[in-house]
């Protein structure tokens, strides 16, 4: 199964190259990167360049202008510009674990999205991952982020569960599987199917609701939060407004009540007749 790995950034080089450190480390090589890039300028463009230069994967850069934030409509292009028949999602801020794309290929299914999760760490920790700290995956060993100065909590579980155990931590968690932009999957056709992303959302909640439209659609979320591991960097949101958040709250209340499937203003417009890239 053709893999196509996709996540958004926007100027932000030094977190963009520790997220790539992390699918150069991968146990399964066999998948392409689609950096999907929402108006980023030229520091941006260079590392781009220089990484998929020492590349083991293909990347491949869908750049569009700076309109302000605009995560669904880059999201819909690069879903377009994905050849891979399985889509995994995440963010250009989340280090994948060396077996993030494993895990999500392990538990991918024709009936189902998978639904993960993500680790939060502080912005002093995130400064300080090398690419050293990735390679040998220090930067998931909990005794290794508290001598960095995190404190140890409960979540630190998402770190360290593995195998049945971490099956089994999926199959307990209260927590509602949801569609998360940071850590989740599904085929590629079925993004097509509902029309991929809401554009008439910018921040908050578009992702669960291109989730609430799979589940219209008839798949089932599975979660897979401590199976699917990534740690997401520290980073401040200035882009986000309280108009925002209420038109894409109104947004994905409508689509709950009316049950939809396919997005108003979605990724329609970037296919062609033949449902190809246009």
């Amino acid at each position: 199964m053709k893999t196509s790995v996709i996540f958004t950034t926007y100027n932000s080089p030094r977190w963009l190259e520790k997220v790539l450190w992390g699918f150069f480390a991968q146990t399964v090589r066999d998948f392409e990167i689609v950096i999907a890039d929402d108006g980023s300028g030229e520091e941006t463009r260079l590392l781009i360049e220089r990484m998929q230069a020492e590349s083991p994967m293909p990347i491949r850069h869908v750049w569009q202008e700076d309109d302000g934030f605009q995560k669904s409509r880059i999201m819909n292009k690069a879903i377009v510009a994905a050849e891979g028949d399985y889509l995994i999602f995440t963010d250009g801020d989340c280090i994948p674990r060396a077996d993030f794309v494993e895990q999500h290929l392990r538990h991918a299914g024709r009936d189902r999205y998978l639904s993960g999760g993500y680790f939060k760490l502080p912005m002093s920790i995130s400064e300080a991952i090398t690419r050293e700290d990735v390679q040998t995956q220090r930067a998931f060993d909990v005794d290794w982020l508290v001598s960095q100065g995190l404190k140890p909590s409960h979540k630190t579980m998402k770190l360290t569960a593995r195998g049945k155990w971490a099956d089994f931590l999926n199959w307990i968690s209260p927590t509602r599987p949801t569609w998360n932009g940071h850590n989740a999957s599904c085929h590629k056709e079925f993004a097509l199917a509902v029309n991929g992303f809401e554009e008439r959302m910018q921040y908050g909640g578009q992702d669960c609701e291109f989730g609430d439209r799979l589940t219209h659609l008839g798949l089932k979320p599975k979660r897979i939060r401590y199976s699917a591991v990534c740690i997401h960097l520290d980073h401040k949101r200035p882009y986000v407004s309280e108009e925002m958040l209420k038109n894409s709250h109104d947004i994905r209340t409508e689509t709950q009540r009316l049950k939809r499937v396919r997005a108003v203003e979605g990724l329609d417009k970037y296919l062609d007749r033949s449902g190809g890239e246009s």
